[in-house]
């Protein structure tokens, strides 16, 4: 926050110099500068940089002279006589405004006539924006779904897994054919599964199912197993799936074969069923908004 204020008080610019200008500052690399939150929707240095003008803006230190750009105020320029080591969201809890922005269910965080208060005793350093904050809750949730529904998956026995593999498919909008079945039986043949793509039955995908356990990785003889009973079928298309993970030269092995044989491990497959509400439904949706500007733009 402290560069950005001094950048402000130099001259009026846009956010999105200052984002640029903040990552030479920090010598990022192009790797860091590209970096992008959890939902991929900003990079971190726009967003931590967009943030920390949130902050400045509410403590009175810069302003908003047009749409996308800032400015230090007289407030700000003063600060900069005589300028801490560091800004950041702890040093600004003593403006009102910032306390009220930071804990709005406080009461004695609501502002006064005043434009700066008391220093609280302990501080919090907030090293994260809310943005980041929000996606590592939403990746916690996430991981904790997929650990308790692959607990829920080991428990199971190998056919309700199997018919699982079929739900799966049809639930990602494969199967439009109908009549997809699981087949997985003694004698199966090395398939567990049938998608049909098409209403005749022309265009099949064949599935193979391995429930094991983390520690049991499928190899690549285990590829080369599958892609025989698909020639055996005269088929071209197969999923393999399994629980657990598999070897570098399962992957080489899949890669090499004629068929196309796509690789379903057990961490793509809780993601998978997360994503397409298999076993899964929805607890709760929170609705994140954010300003309009096309709506206040003038005539």
């Amino acid at each position: 926050m402290l560069p950005l204020l001094e950048l402000g008080a130099q001259r009026a610019l846009p956010a999105r110099e200052a984002v640029d200008l903040m990552a030479d500052r920090f010598k990022l690399t192009d790797e860091e500068r590209e970096s992008l939150l959890p939902s991929g929707k900003q990079t971190f240095i726009f967003n931590r940089t967009n943030w920390a003008l949130t902050y400045l803006a509410k403590a009175g230190l810069i302003s908003r002279p047009r749409r996308g750009w800032f400015e230090a105020t007289d407030e700000g320029r003063r600060l900069l006589t005589s300028p801490p080591a560091r800004i950041d969201v702890a040093y600004l809890q003593r403006f009102d405004a910032v306390r009220a922005f930071t804990r709005p269910s406080d009461p004695a965080s609501r502002p006064s006539a005043g434009v700066a208060g008391p220093l609280p005793t302990e501080p919090a350093e907030e090293s994260d924006t809310p943005d980041e904050r929000i996606d590592e809750a939403v990746q916690t949730l996430s991981a904790e779904l997929r650990a308790e529904l692959m607990s829920l998956i080991l428990a199971r026995d190998p056919d309700a897994f199997e018919q699982l593999i079929v739900d799966l498919m049809v639930a990602m909008g494969y199967g439009g054919g109908g009549d997809n079945r699981r087949i997985g039986r003694s004698g199966d043949g090395g398939v567990d599964g049938i998608i049909n793509e098409d209403r005749l039955g022309l265009d099949r995908v064949y599935l193979q199912a391995k429930r094991y356990a983390p520690e049991t990785t499928v190899g690549p003889n285990q590829i080369r197993e599958f892609a025989g009973a698909l020639m055996l079928r005269n088929a071209d298309k197969g999923v393999f799936v399994t629980t657990s993970s598999f070897t570098r030269g399962a992957a080489e092995e899949a890669e090499r074969m004629r068929q196309r044989i796509v690789l379903i491990d057990g961490a793509r497959l809780t993601e998978l069923m997360a994503r397409h509400d298999v076993g899964v439904r929805l607890k709760r949706a929170v609705h994140i908004k954010e300003i309009d500007l096309n709506y206040f733009e003038d005539d």
